[in-house]
């Protein structure tokens, strides 16, 4: 892989990101709810988390020479088109990539009930992803 040191930063901002998602996971919904600081980082942790994947996902597009995405969600599309990821995790990636908009330019309207969701729910699928970075660093590492 071409820029190795920036593929690196990017896994590690996403390993650092998702462990502090997990540690939130504890929060109850009443808290998030009612703690603007609480909420300011459970918001901090999906978004550099989801950010993350995307310039990885971002990165192994130019790296493998795959179409050039035009939104976010069509980063994790690419993939599953190119057979590089399943396309159930890619779908599930490309709806965080569109809730990523919905935070970084509606805040001031968020709805805690669906962010809630999102901190309990969809953690797995970023894991998922950082797995298979992992597994496609290492394939190609063999080769």
């Amino acid at each position: 892989m071409n820029d190795t040191q920036g593929l690196v930063n990017h896994i590690k901002a996403l390993i650092d990101s998702l462990t502090d998602w997990s540690r939130y996971q504890s929060f109850t919904l009443d808290e998030l709810q009612r703690d603007r600081d609480k909420q300011n980082m459970v918001l901090h942790s999906i978004l550099i988390a989801i950010q993350s994947g995307l310039d990885i996902a971002n990165h192994i597009i130019a790296d493998k020479n795959l179409s050039k995405p035009s939104t976010y969600r069509e980063s994790f599309e690419i993939l599953a088109q190119s057979g590089l990821i399943d396309h159930n995790l890619a779908s599930n990636l490309a709806d965080l990539a569109s809730f990523r908009n919905i935070v970084v330019h509606s805040y001031w309207k968020m709805d805690f009930k669906e962010v809630y969701a999102i901190l309990q729910e969809e953690y797995i699928n970023l894991e998922n992803f950082r797995k298979w970075v992992k597994d496609l660093i290492a394939q190609e590492q063999k080769s």
